[in-house]
C-alpha cells in the first residue's frame, strides 16, 4: 500500500509526487488521461505535433524553472538573456519592449517613450501606475475588491493605454481583460513579473512539444524516483483511495465534485471560481511569413502569435500558433468563422502572408482553461490543507498568490507536499 496517493498528473501533481518521494514516502500517482502533463500537452495531427495552447514562462518563474531542471529538460527551452518582446501592429509595424540597464521600473522607461502605439500623452503617464504597482502590498485584501481597469483609469490611464499596453501583458497571464480581472492578481503579475527585479520579465519558451517537455519527461523522472504511475485511472470518489495522505491535484471543477462538503472552510465555494477559456488557432503556410519566434500584437484581435514550425515537425513552410486568452467571444464561433476573420488579420499584421498559401487551419479550444480571476475570487481559493485529515489540495487554482500559470501550479504542488509532510509529523508526534 502507498503512503501517499496523488490524484492528477499535471504540473501540480507531478511536483507534489516528487517532493513526497524525496521525503521517503511511497507514492502512487493516478491520472485519468492516458498521458501526464495536465493542461499542458500536445496532440499529433496530420503528422504534426501541436500544443494544446501556447505557454511561456519568465525568469521570475523560479519554481517552474527548477522543475524543468529536475525533469532534465531545461536544455529544451530558450530563456532570453535580456527581455526583447517584439510588438507588431498592422502593416508589419514593429517595435520592441526591452529592458534598459536602469533600476525598475525605470528599466522600461526608454521603451515606454518609444512605444508608437500610444500617443505621447499616454506614454508619459505609464510610469505612475508602474511605480504604484511596484510598491503595492500584495497582502492588502482591498486589492481584490476592484478591477484592474478601474484602478488604471483612476491613475490616468486611457482606454487606449489599457488596451495597447496593460492588456498586452495582463491578458495572457490573467486570462482576462483588465476590465474584468481582479486588481489583486494583476498587481501580483506586474509587480513580480516586471517591476520588482530588472530581469524578472525575460521570456522563456519551449523548443519542443509540451508533451515531450512535461509529460514524457515527468514519466521518466517519476519512475526514477520510485513512484508508481497509473494512467487511465479515473477516481470517482475519494473513498476509493486507501493511503495516509491523498493529494488532490485536479482542476477546480473536478475537485468541486470530489471534495466532501466539510473539506473547505465555511463560505468557500469552488464553483465561485468560475472558468475562463483559451482558444488557439493553428495555421500552416507554404512559406515563412513571420520572422520573430513570437510577438505580441496590438490593434488586432490576434493577441500573441508564435512560430512553432520546428517543434511541430513541419519540414516545409511555417506553422504559426495564435493564442487567444480570455476567449469568451470566440469559444462558440465555428472554425470557418474563425478562419475567415483571423486569416485576414494575419495578412494585416504579416504582409508576407498575402502571397502565401494556407495549407492547413484548425482550432483547439480549452473552455475551462483557468479559473476566472475576477474581484472577490481570493476568498474562494483554498490553501493546501483541508478540514479532512490527510487530504491536501494542489493546483494553480489554490491560494498560491499567483494567477493560473505554470509557476502557480508548481508552487501549489510544493505547498501540498509540505502540508502533507507536516501533518504526518504532527500525527506521529501525537
Amino acid at each position: 500500500m502507498s503512503d501517499a496517493i496523488v490524484v492528477g498528473g499535471g504540473l501540480a501533481g507531478i511536483t507534489a509526487a516528487l517532493d513526497l518521494a524525496d521525503a521517503g514516502r511511497r507514492v502512487t500517482l493516478l491520472e485519468a488521461r492516458p498521458r501526464l502533463g495536465g493542461a499542458t500537452f500536445s496532440v499529433e495531427r496530420d503528422g504534426l505535433w501541436i500544443d494544446n495552447g501556447q505557454h511561456v514562462f519568465l525568469r521570475c518563474c523560479v519554481e517552474y524553472r527548477a522543475l524543468l531542471d529536475r525533469l532534465g529538460v531545461t536544455d529544451q527551452t530558450t530563456l532570453q538573456d535580456r527581455l526583447a518582446l517584439p510588438i507588431l501592429r498592422p502593416g508589419g509595424k514593429l517595435s520592441y519592449l526591452r529592458r534598459a540597464p536602469l533600476p525598475p521600473p525605470f528599466h522600461f522607461a526608454p521603451s515606454f517613450a518609444r512605444f508608437g502605439a500610444l500617443s505621447l500623452r499616454d506614454r508619459g503617464k505609464l510610469l505612475r501606475p508602474a511605480l504604484e504597482l511596484q510598491r503595492a502590498s500584495l497582502d492588502d485584501p482591498s486589492l481584490d475588491e476592484q478591477t484592474f481597469a478601474a484602478w488604471l483609469t483612476s491613475r490616468g490611464q486611457s482606454d487606449r493605454a489599457i488596451d495597447a499596453m496593460w492588456d498586452l501583458f495582463g491578458l495572457p497571464t490573467l486570462n482576462l481583460h483588465a476590465s474584468e480581472a481582479s486588481l489583486a492578481l494583476a498587481a501580483m503579475v506586474f509587480k513580480t513579473g516586471m517591476l520588482q527585479e530588472a530581469d524578472a520579465a525575460d521570456i522563456g519558451y519551449a523548443n519542443v512539444p509540451l508533451q515531450r517537455l512535461h509529460g514524457d519527461a515527468a514519466e521518466r523522472a517519476l519512475g526514477a524516483a520510485g513512484i508508481e504511475v497509473r494512467t487511465k485511472a479515473r477516481v470517482g470518489s475519494l473513498g476509493e483511495l486507501d493511503a495516509e495522505t491523498v493529494v488532490l491535484a485536479v482542476p477546480h471543477t473536478v475537485a468541486a465534485e470530489l471534495l466532501p462538503a466539510a473539506a473547505l472552510s465555511e463560505g468557500m465555494r469552488l464553483d465561485r471560481l468560475g472558468v475562463s477559456p483559451i482558444v488557439n488557432l493553428h495555421v500552416a503556410y507554404d512559406r515563412r511569413v513571420m520572422e520573430q519566434p513570437f510577438a505580441a500584437i496590438v490593434d488586432s484581435p490576434l493577441q500573441w502569435v508564435f512560430d512553432r514550425t520546428e517543434s511541430s515537425g513541419l519540414e516545409r513552410g511555417q506553422h504559426l500558433a495564435v493564442s487567444l486568452s480570455g476567449a469568451d467571444d470566440y469559444l462558440e464561433r465555428t472554425s470557418a468563422e474563425l478562419e475567415a476573420e483571423f486569416l485576414r488579420e494575419l495578412v494585416r499584421v504579416f504582409p508576407a502572408a498575402a502571397t502565401a498559401t494556407v495549407e492547413s487551419f484548425f482550432v483547439t479550444r480549452e473552455p475551462h482553461a483557468t479559473f476566472r480571476g475576477v474581484p472577490g475570487t481570493a476568498k474562494h481559493r483554498p490553501g493546501a490543507l483541508t478540514n479532512i485529515p490527510g487530504l491536501v489540495l494542489a493546483g494553480a487554482w489554490t491560494d498560491t498568490g499567483w494567477p493560473a500559470t505554470m509557476e502557480g501550479a508548481v508552487r501549489s504542488g510544493h505547498a501540498a507536499a509540505r502540508a502533507a509532510l507536516a501533518s504526518s509529523k504532527e500525527k506521529a508526534a501525537a
